[in-house]
């Protein structure tokens, strides 16, 4: 499996082998080992799984969990095609207000492991996208917030080609600039601290 940094300070990228035959495939989009080597030993601390199907054209995020508690996330697409995109929305973080953005599909099953505290979005290309993550923490709606994906400050990778569909809350999402001002976004420093304590717990 071949790992690579993203431009978000914690964020990866893992790209694994895909054993392709006439009967189809086989792949292992996540792998202990290189995970725990790309992230300083530690192993990843699954709390819950989700699955999400969405048509063409589809925006969902920014989406970040407040810290505490805090969440992180290992995403990958197991089926057709989307652009997997990670924000820094960590106040304090050496690359705050940055994004990366990967393109996730079913014919090389890429993923994104996404830290606690930093944003993620994703864009639809293809009917009946599902993604697949892996969450450190259970889904708690009030700890669930929002960043808008077209705050024009962030310049987001959203095609021009597709019409988005967004959900209202989505749609009525603040800027980041209008968050940090309300005081919203994590704190990196603390953000550090609860993935620390994550992966002790796991150990």
């Amino acid at each position: 499996m071949k790992v690579e940094k993203l431009a978000v300070r914690g964020a990866f990228r893992f790209t694994p082998e895909v054993f392709a035959d006439r009967r189809g495939l086989f792949v292992s989009p996540f792998q202990r080992a290189p995970f725990a080597a790309a992230n300083g030993g530690p192993l990843l601390p699954v709390a819950q799984t989700n699955h999400s199907v969405s048509r063409r054209g589809v925006v969902r995020g920014v989406h970040y969990t407040s810290a505490p508690p805090g969440t992180a996330k290992y995403v990958y697409c197991a089926a057709g095609a989307a652009i997997d995109i990670v924000v820094d929305v960590r106040v304090g973080s050496p690359t705050f207000g940055r994004w990366d953005a990967v393109r996730l599909d079913s014919r090389e099953f890429r993923a994104v492991y996404f830290p606690v505290g930093v944003g993620h979005a994703f864009v639809s290309l293809a009917d009946d996208t599902i993604m697949s993550y892996m969450l450190t923490g259970a889904y708690v709606p009030e700890h669930e917030r929002v960043v808008s994906a077209f705050d024009p400050a962030l310049g987001l990778p959203i095609p021009t080609d597709l019409e988005p569909i967004v959900s209202d809350r989505d749609r009525a999402g603040p800027t980041l600039a209008e968050t940090v001002e309300a005081g919203l976004l994590p704190d990196y420093q603390q953000c550090q601290v609860l993935e620390q304590q994550l992966y002790q717990v796991a150990q």
